[in-house]
């Protein structure tokens, strides 16, 4: 598959490809070098960092004493209510 770079530095990938490797609009790749020169794009997970006060550390200590498979139900309802820091 030829593709070219433009006057920015940008490429696109065809919607083909991006169909098929199941990527959207703001998806994050990690870009390697390769040796010989060449690269590789390979799909990563970007998760934002998570802020919390003292309670909220004191929770989340709760919680991990408790086990994964005994989430406590608070717990549940903050993380679904969470802000976060995305920088």
């Amino acid at each position: 598959m030829l593709i070219t770079v433009d006057k920015r530095g940008s490429i696109n990938l065809p919607a083909s490809l991006r169909r098929q490797l199941g990527l959207v609009a703001g998806a994050c790749l990690d870009l390697s070098v390769a040796d010989g020169g060449g690269f590789i794009l390979q799909p990563v997970a970007v998760y934002p960092a998570v802020h919390l006060n003292e309670q909220g550390l004191a929770k989340l200590k709760e919680a991990r004493e408790s086990g994964a498979a005994a989430m406590p139900a608070w717990l549940t309802d903050e993380m679904a209510h969470a802000e976060t820091d995305s920088e």
